[in-house]
């Protein structure tokens, strides 16, 4: 076992039942209630064992534009993440070298965890609409179940459209997540302006942030 499978928490020992691991990756830059419902919703709806979540080093999607060190994105997500018994933040893919691609993300848990634990992989409906354009997109398609978090009247007919066009055998759960207005890009905005994030992530977040003046002017 390499260096980065060695960041994740033990699952499948019980050869006679079966485990179901969410992974909710992202930049997480920062974390916010909205990472943090759609986990707690996505495991209560599909009986998730764990959620695990997992900072992109290198977003591949993220190329052309300044992120956050990975370190502090790590360790804002081990602050949001610590209350919950059920979710654990991992150092998986910051730890690993090159940009960060779903597919060997998913490969590399696959081939880290017994057969007996199944991979359910959480992103957004708008994300879902683009899944047939991902890198190696039917290997994602035979590796996990996706998790699709929507916004509360949103309209899954053309991501699910999309989906049956691609000829894709992707098995996808959708379920309403109504903190989703909430995101990153708006919370950075905020502290940049010096408005308040109170309530759009967690005090421990807030305090990690203000510390160590990120997103500040």
């Amino acid at each position: 076992m390499d260096r980065s499978a060695s960041q994740l928490p033990e699952l499948g020992q019980d050869p006679g039942r079966e485990y179901r691991l969410g992974i909710m990756g992202g930049t997480f830059d920062p974390i916010h209630y909205g990472h943090l419902v759609t986990a707690e919703q996505a495991r209560e709806a599909l009986a998730l064992d764990l959620v695990l979540f997992m900072p992109a080093g290198s977003p591949a999607f993220k190329q052309d534009r300044e992120v956050t060190s990975p370190e502090d994105r790590y360790a804002m997500t081990v602050l949001a993440t610590a209350a919950n018994p059920s979710f654990y933040a991992s150092r998986f893919e910051i730890d690993r070298l090159g940009v960060t691609y779903t597919v060997d993300t998913l490969k590399a848990l696959r081939s880290a965890y017994p057969e007996n634990v199944h991979l359910y992989f959480i992103t957004g409906a708008d994300a879902i609409i683009d899944i047939v354009t991902w890198h190696d997109a039917a290997e994602i398609a035979s590796l996990a179940t996706l998790i699709a978090a929507t916004r509360p009247g949103y309209d899954i007919r053309q991501a699910q459209a999309r989906i049956a066009a691609s000829g894709i055998d992707f098995d996808v759960r959708y379920i309403q997540i109504p903190a989703l207005a909430i995101s990153s890009t708006n919370i950075r905005d905020r502290v940049r302006l010096g408005k308040s994030v109170r309530y759009l992530t967690s005090e421990s977040v807030m305090g990690y942030i203000n510390k160590n003046r990120l997103y500040h002017m």
